[in-house]
């Protein structure tokens, strides 16, 4: 009996080991294309579009403006369809399982990193669906990872969240890339390989993980992938359901409808909250490089140091996320007040987080407006911080706010509408490019008032949690007096 329980335990150990490595290495790579973008002009991309134009003093000088352009679009559509497809993509995980999302996955993947080494200069255009299946497999390998805390009982949340910090730390593989490059490796020979690796995740598919979905609670002794031998595997594998996955939300006392969750006040709130901040994290990374360029006034050498710095940063995600739990948890932990049910605590708990995250994002987007070169580490400082914050909190409000069942669905269409809104990045760029001759002030001034406006749900949670505490003081009083 002990030899069994000490293969489920080394079993366990090896899934978590191998998803932390998959999240941390690869899901998220696509957060870091400041990095490769400085590799794919070095390699000439799109280079046909740089021409000769005069600049002061009658000198001639290169305008590569309408490559930087097309730069920042492979990023937008990127990262639009890796969040609009996040709705479709949990529906599939939800009713085809683990192994059928988890091979599509490695599909996509696998398809772009090809595309990626197979292309040249001459078929520049290869990289805009080639960067989108990198960045929707990469998300729906988070996805499937995400069910490992189940194994992990009371350190469920502590493993989700730290996959969600590796998942964004994942953004420093394109740096690797780029100091791969700086040494000679070839990007065709970088991303060859990438390809390759899909054959230790299908492995990894079929061997450490469940064919349909890790239970929760978890019962006992409980085996999955295949030859799991003696092991006593669940015999309804694939009757847990998504309930299970997110046991840990509080329910309503009166069930709601998913309409009536999503036309809610709460809803509405914490979708502005989302698409404002993450719009100004997208078009910040999107425009990094050509920022850099203007900052550094075209010195190559400045513009690597301080994209690698922006890269190293990322790393620290893994780090950062697991912050916001913390906050949450010790404000949790007060002393309740009397007739104070649990949900009102978890949502009590959740204004500190709301807040803080809304005021990094001002006050990063304060240091990326500040045209002053040295303040940009610090930007990328509270860039990093503030990322980990803002996806931690997006699943942690839901599971809390709204009853378990429509986590799922609520979740990936909160990713979906946001990335309706990150698609306004691209205008933005050609506003900046074009009518303000490649000056960005006015941009990033009007986003940061834009962001403003995530101040408005910690408030109204705030406003929410002392009118119900206002009206159990009030009923305290009749009582009392009764």
């Amino acid at each position: 009996m002990q030899v069994l329980e000490n293969k489920l335990s080394v079993r366990r150990c090896l899934t978590f080991v191998t998803g932390l490595v998959e999240c941390l290495c690869i899901a998220g790579a696509i957060f870091g294309w400041a990095s490769l973008v400085i590799v794919l002009k070095a390699d000439g991309y799109f280079s046909s579009l740089c021409f000769n134009t005069t600049g002061d003093n009658d000198t001639q000088i290169l305008d590569c403006s309408a490559q930087d352009e097309q730069f920042s679009l492979i990023f937008t559509i990127a990262t639009f369809l890796n969040n609009c497809l996040t709705l479709p993509n949990g529906f599939l995980f939800d009713h085809l399982g683990t192994t059928v999302a988890r091979l599509y996955a490695i599909f996509l993947y696998t398809t772009g990193t090809l595309m990626v080494g197979f292309s040249s200069p001459a078929l520049s255009y290869l990289l805009f669906p080639a960067f989108s299946f990198i960045a929707v497999g990469g998300t729906l390998f988070l996805i499937s990872n995400m069910q490992v805390g189940n194994l992990f009982g009371s350190h469920r949340s502590t493993i989700i969240n730290l996959y969600n910090g590796a998942f964004d730390s994942s953004s420093a593989l394109f740096l690797i890339i780029k100091l791969l490059h700086e040494s000679g490796v070839s990007l065709r020979a970088a991303f060859l390989f990438l390809s390759a690796c899909s054959v230790l995740q299908i492995l990894r598919t079929f061997f450490l993980l469940p064919r349909n979905f890790i239970p929760y609670p978890l019962p006992h002794r409980y085996g999955y992938g295949i030859s799991c031998g003696a092991l006593e595997a669940v015999k309804s594998e694939g009757t847990v359901n998504e309930d299970s996955l997110h046991s840990s939300a509080v329910p309503f006392k009166q069930e709601r409808t998913f309409r009536e969750c999503l036309l809610s006040r709460f809803f509405i709130f914490h979708l502005l909250w989302l698409s404002v901040m993450q719009f100004r994290h997208y078009l910040f990374i999107g425009t990094l490089n050509p920022m850099l360029q203007r900052l550094t006034e075209g010195d190559s050498s400045l513009v690597s140091q301080y994209s690698n710095a922006f890269a190293f940063t990322q790393l620290c995600a893994v780090l950062c996320a697991p912050w916001n739990g913390l906050i949450m948890d010790r404000h949790r932990a007060k002393p309740r007040a009397p007739g104070e049910t649990e949900q009102e605590v978890d949502l009590r708990a959740s204004v500190l987080s709301l807040f803080l995250t809304a005021l990094q994002c001002v006050l990063f987007s304060v240091c990326a407006s500040t045209p002053y070169l040295p303040l940009q580490y610090l930007t990328f400082v509270l860039q990093v911080v503030n990322r980990s914050f803002l996806y931690g909190g997006i699943a942690a409000f839901i599971s809390v706010a709204f009853p378990s069942f429509h986590f799922g669905k609520l979740y990936g269409l909160a990713m979906s509408l946001a990335a309706s809104f990150s698609l306004l990045q691209y205008p933005c760029f050609a506003l900046m490019n074009g009518a303000l001759g490649g000056n960005p002030l006015y941009v990033n001034i009007g986003l940061t008032l834009l962001n403003l406006l995530a101040f408005i749900h910690p408030l109204s949670v705030y406003l929410h949690c002392r009118k119900l505490a206002s009206q159990r003081e009030k009923k305290e009083t009749i009582i009392f007096s009764s």
